[in-house]
Order: structure tokens, then C-alpha cells, then sequence
């Protein structure tokens, strides 16, 4: 049977630049994508955190006439 990690070969400098590169540019563009998405969760809680407290300042006020 023939051991497939000796057909392996080491990355050339270059190409091992260049995957570093392409590490750092997809861990960023991940961390912007979680951002984003953090941002508009943030955004439209807040939202309804306004929407329900007037709902109930709205229903509180009808209360007490």
C-alpha cells in the first residue's frame, strides 16, 4: 500500500504568502458580515423596544381616564 503524504509537496514561499493573504482578506470579510448583521439585530431591537414602550404608555394613558 503507498503512503499518500509522500506525494504531498511543501507550498513554495510565494503560495504560502498568498494564502495568508487570503486568510486575512476572508477573516475580514467575515468579521464585517457579523458586524452588519450585529448592526441590524441592534437596530430593529431598538425599534420595537419604541414601538412597545409607546404601545404601553398609549394603553396606559386610556387606563386612567
Amino acid at each position: 500500500m503507498r503512503d499518500r503524504s509522500f506525494d504531498r509537496r511543501e507550498p513554495s514561499a510565494a503560495e504560502r504568502e498568498a494564502h495568508k493573504a487570503f486568510r486575512a482578506k476572508d477573516a475580514k470579510k467575515g468579521l464585517s458580515d457579523y458586524a452588519k448583521t450585529e448592526k441590524a439585530f441592534q437596530d430593529n431591537r431598538e425599534r420595537l423596544k419604541a414601538e412597545r414602550l409607546a404601545r404601553e404608555s398609549e394603553a396606559s394613558g386610556q387606563k386612567a381616564r
